[in-house]
């Protein structure tokens, strides 16, 4: 069993700074590409950034400038840090990992169950 638990949403203002962390836990022999992706209402869920277990990272365009993407390997854990955050940031924030069970496993993609950033005055 593999599980992502997502902390630290919640209301800030325009303008303003959150960070965000998900933590995978459970039967993990390695983790690859790590991400993050956010759906707001009445739209599809798309992606923000992801991370590979090297380091490597990608932004959609919506972002860039603002938002980082980091990981810690030794804590199996993803970090969103978003600054000058706009109200059109307001989503739920879902975290994607995707991770081998074992080493004789097909990698598996696993989400987070989400955590609502909303940015208004």
């Amino acid at each position: 069993q593999v599980q992502l638990v997502e902390s630290g949403g919640g209301l800030v203002q325009p303008g303003g700074s959150l960070r965000v962390s998900c933590a995978a836990s459970g039967s993990i022999f390695s983790i690859r590409t790590m991400g993050w992706y956010r759906q707001a209402p009445g739209k599809q869920r798309e992606l923000v950034a992801v991370i590979s277990s090297v380091g490597n990272a990608n932004y959609d365009d919506s972002v860039k400038g603002r938002f980082t993407i980091s990981r810690d390997n030794a804590k199996n854990t993803v970090y969103l840090q978003m600054n000058s955050l706009k109200p059109e940031d307001t989503a739920v924030y879902y975290c994607n990992a995707i991770i081998k069970r074992t080493s004789g496993d097909y990698a598996g993609s696993y989400w987070g169950q989400g955590t609502q950033v909303t940015v208004s005055s």
